[in-house]
């Protein structure tokens, strides 16, 4: 398998899917870092670079954005930051199984604004809806598909 690296925008990153990802890279031998605002604590056993940013906004994904190349990784659910990765052609996937790409990131965009504004006038409620099972399953086939097609 080639070699590059992972990088994960930890702050929002579930931990299911932190684990997920360094239990595969400890195998495959891949680098993985942690970007966030905090230091970001895991229990498991597998290595992982932990990379903490000033606190002011936006400075993980720079760090990331600055450091991240063509042939790396990136974990974000950051719709903004993934359209900075994707023009930068660097691969970008979220944590429910979504591959940003030059083909629907704008489209995304477009929604994520839409949503945001109906939510600004009452129409739309947001609330955290978890992470389960289901979620995760897109994440890891998703996941899965993407190093296979990146250590080629």
């Amino acid at each position: 398998m080639k070699h590059f690296t992972i990088w994960i925008d930890a702050d929002s990153c579930p931990t299911l899917v932190r684990n997920y990802v360094t239990k595969y890279a400890a195998k495959e031998k891949l680098t993985v870092n942690f970007v966030a605002n905090k230091t970001i604590t895991s229990k498991n056993e597998f290595p992982f670079n932990m990379i903490v940013c000033d606190a002011e906004k936006d400075a993980a994904d720079n760090y990331i954005l600055e450091h991240a190349d063509e042939s790396d990784l990136v974990i974000t659910r950051d719709i903004v930051f993934a359209d900075k990765l994707v023009s930068k052609k660097i691969t970008c996937i979220n944590d429910r199984g979504t591959t940003f790409s030059a083909e629907n990131i704008k489209e995304l965009l477009s929604e994520r604004d839409f949503d945001f504004e109906l939510a600004q006038i009452g129409l739309v409620q947001h609330y955290n809806e978890g992470y389960n099972k289901e979620k995760f399953a897109k994440f890891a086939n998703c996941f899965d598909k993407t190093i296979h097609q990146l250590g080629k």
